[in-house]
């Protein structure tokens, strides 16, 4: 009997993998796609990947990939543009030369979009989700579109990251967006959704949200996030006024450019700030099983010590990489504001003054580049090592040249420390996926 093929777009992703999952167990033979090799195989290394940035994928491509294929699950998308992203490419242009690509083959598209998208939405994210849904619907002959609201997952990331991290704040719970209603939706019932449409068992032309029935306010979900990861009830609760929450936003955008993909970033404030829910019935009266309650997802998925202290770390990763850059910044400004001090404490240890500007001058631009370079995403790992490394040449030379800086009462030399230990955190808990 022939197995039944499946493709999984950004299958290492946070619905992709579980859709890999689901569908492997259920009997096909799946491939995944997506641009990172390392994270492809760090997901899941006995699943054959494509690696490919998904956009680019042309419409002969995709022919050929597609010729032997049953089903295409496209869990692919970004919340916004940024440095590695781009909307229009990835919910639109690829979409459109998929969906033409599959029009003549026998194969089913399911596509996972969002609840509440629309021409007319407030964000971009939205609005190119809904145009993709419409390319898919207006150009292909099988598909079946999958609208998820906030999901909820074993894997911590984004949003679902985001909520673990609020929720665990020490001593308060911020009040943010007091108004924004939210219902969720547990990640194994959406890969149940895929697996089901795969089988045929859901309707060609079904569009439906995938959503447990009840909806609560924002605070309430975190309310009970943090009593699910089992804090103890916070002393206050201060409200945040939606001017900070609109300035944090515009703070993650700046750093999205940078490279950074945070869940603070003005289009998830604006989707939350909006609503997050979706409408259950359509799914159900299509033949699907009921999703679960917030409840019901939050009892699949037990709160570990592991899952308290992603928690804790999530918040305390960008407190640390904010540190480190400000503190490596300002180390090199304030030696090249006055550098004829810097220089004097190696010219009155007799260092030869060929030596000592090269040193001293140099040394301070490689703070600043470190400072620079540990808030480029791409780089931050990098710096991390190179301000453990600069450190150490700095504690090796001192040793040689000034020893007698080991015994100031201030102790220049023993305050190194502490800040290769913040960079050697930093470069720990730096893997995403």
């Amino acid at each position: 009997m022939r197995v039944p093929k499946a493709i999984v777009l950004g299958g290492y992703g946070l619905i992709g993998i579980a859709c890999v999952r689901a569908l492997t167990e259920a009997g096909f033979e799946v491939s995944g796609v997506g641009r990172s090799r390392r994270s492809a195989h760090a997901a899941a290394p006995s699943v054959k990947w494509i690696i490919r940035d998904i956009p680019t994928i042309t419409i002969e491509e995709w022919l050929g990939l597609l010729s032997d294929v049953d089903v295409i699950v496209n869990a692919s998308g970004a919340l916004q543009d940024g440095a590695m992203d781009d909307l229009e490419a990835i919910h639109v242009t690829a979409v459109a030369r998929l969906a033409k690509a599959a029009a003549a083959l026998p194969v089913r598209i399911i596509q996972i979009s969002a609840a509440g998208v629309s021409d007319t939405a407030s964000t971009a994210f939205f609005r190119t989700k809904a145009q993709g849904d419409m390319i898919l619907s207006s150009h292909a002959e099988n598909w079946v579109i999958l609208r998820p609201t906030l999901v909820l997952s074993e894997d911590a990331y984004g949003g679902t990251a985001l909520l673990r991290a609020a929720a665990a704040l020490p001593v308060i719970q911020p009040r943010i967006l007091p108004t924004a209603l939210v219902q969720t939706v547990y990640v194994g019932d959406i890969a149940a959704a895929v697996v089901a449409s795969a089988l045929g068992k859901v309707p060609a032309g079904t569009i439906a949200d995938l959503t447990e029935h009840e909806t609560r306010s924002f605070p309430d979900l975190l309310a009970k996030m943090r009593r699910w990861q089992g804090w103890a009830a916070p002393v206050c609760r201060p409200t945040i006024p939606a001017v900070l929450v609109s300035a944090a936003g515009k703070i993650a955008d700046l750093f999205g450019h940078l490279g950074w993909r945070s869940p603070l970033r003005s289009t998830a404030l604006k989707t939350l700030a909006d609503g997050i829910h979706g409408d259950p019935y359509a799914w159900e009266n299509a033949g699907g099983r009921p999703c679960r309650s917030l409840d019901e997802t939050l009892a699949l998925l037990p709160a570990t010590r592991q899952e308290k202290l992603f928690a804790r770390a999530y918040v305390a990763l960008p407190l640390a990489i904010g540190t480190l850059a400000i503190f490596w910044c300002l180390s090199g400004l304030i030696t090249l504001i006055d550098p004829s001090r810097a220089m004097s404490v190696l010219a009155d240890r007799a260092v030869a003054s060929w030596v000592i500007a090269p040193t001293v001058l140099g040394g301070a631009v490689a703070d600043i580049l470190l400072g620079i370079g540990i808030l480029w995403r791409p780089w931050t790992r990098h710096a991390a090592l190179g301000m453990l490394g600069l450190s150490s040449a700095y504690l090796i030379g001192s040793m040689s040249v000034a020893p007698d800086l080991w015994a100031d009462p201030l102790g220049p030399m023993i305050k190194v420390f502490p800040g290769m230990t913040l960079a050697v955190i930093v470069w720990l808990l730096m893997e995403e996926r």
